[in-house]
């Protein structure tokens, strides 16, 4: 089982994981995660591209940008792949973001991956000033940015044409460590059109926060579309909230969410549960997953130190020693 792959979010301010601190030993333990993730066994980090955090928590709590964070925290760590859960097309030319891309990959010395999706969060795009167009639209405007960006990091000059973008005699020095290419990995729910641009242009597709039967269902649809059958791996992002027995977990969730809900109604809301619990539970859990042809997870802790990730570690060594 050793081509199973476990990441985990970097705490950066999403969902209030961060801790009230200073901004700067805020981003201190966010790099203290990452190393210690590196160190019980995760192979990969990932940021969410957002400038705000979830609109289910209040507005005014730091958060550190996607990439910006992302190239601090790379160079304090050695083996683990840097990636994006997934950068929102709509917030940078596709040009540019090959170019920062591509510096990425030469700065960890080729250990970038480029999550992409169409962009979503419509409260944001208002508050910075980004036009929310149709999700047919921004679907589209994700399939050229892909093609643009394969170009920049592929050829020595790139030229695209575009209804939504163009480039003319654009250039990308240096290119990406890896070739031909980084791995690009489209995320998102959409079944219509965006499972269509993964099929043509993805190397990985992502699906957040699904269940095993929602996962199968994009996965079947996805083999549907994929005529020219490419090959494509699939991932998925959990949240996880692991414990050592369940009179913790009912003591951890009730102060999450204020009693408001039970274990099974919290269980329920998250994924239908099946990465929360005992070390067991997450092994049988993530075991759904990888029967039906997940290979990569992304973990959004619940509740994150150290002890947490020692915890983890042995759920990562079951399937990798196996």
């Amino acid at each position: 089982m050793s081509e199973i792959r476990f990441g985990i979010i970097v705490p950066q301010g999403w969902r209030n994981d961060l801790p009230e601190i200073s901004s700067v030993d805020q981003f201190k333990y966010s790099k203290h995660v990452v190393v210690a993730a590196e160190r019980n066994g995760f192979d990969a980090i990932y940021a969410y591209d957002h400038f705000i955090p979830h609109y289910r928590y209040h507005n005014t709590g730091n958060f550190f940008e996607c990439f910006t964070l992302l190239s601090a925290i790379s160079t304090f760590t050695k083996k683990m792949k840097i990636g994006q859960i997934v950068a929102c097309n709509s917030y940078r030319n596709p040009a540019l973001l090959a170019k920062m891309v591509a510096t990425l990959d030469v700065i960890t010395n080729g250990r970038v991956e480029l999550g992409i999706g169409a962009g979503w969060y419509e409260e944001e795009y208002n508050s910075y000033g980004y036009h929310y167009f149709s999700d047919i639209i921004r679907i589209l405007q994700l399939e050229e940015s892909i093609q643009i960006i394969k170009k920049m990091w592929m050829q020595k000059i790139a030229n695209f044409r575009g209804k939504y973008y163009s480039i003319d005699g654009a250039i990308c020095f240096p290119k990406p460590i890896q070739k031909p290419h980084p791995t690009v990995m489209v995320g998102g729910s959409g079944e219509k059109y965006l499972l269509k641009v993964v099929a043509k242009y993805a190397d990985r597709y992502n699906l957040y926060f699904g269940t095993p039967k929602e996962m199968k269902r994009k996965i079947d649809i996805l083999k549907e579309y994929n005529s020219q059958n490419r090959e494509i791996e699939y991932s998925i992002v959990l949240p996880c909230l692991i414990v050592d027995k369940y009179e913790d977990m009912e003591k951890i969730i009730n102060t999450m969410n204020n009693g408001r809900k039970t274990v099974n109604q919290f269980k329920k809301s998250v994924a239908g549960g099946l990465t929360v619990g005992t070390v067991d539970d997450i092994i049988n859990g993530i075991g759904e997953y990888v029967n039906i042809g997940v290979k990569h997870f992304i973990f959004h802790f619940l509740q994150l130190d150290e002890s947490v990730l020692k915890k983890f570690s042995k759920v990562i060594k079951f399937f990798t020693t196996s």
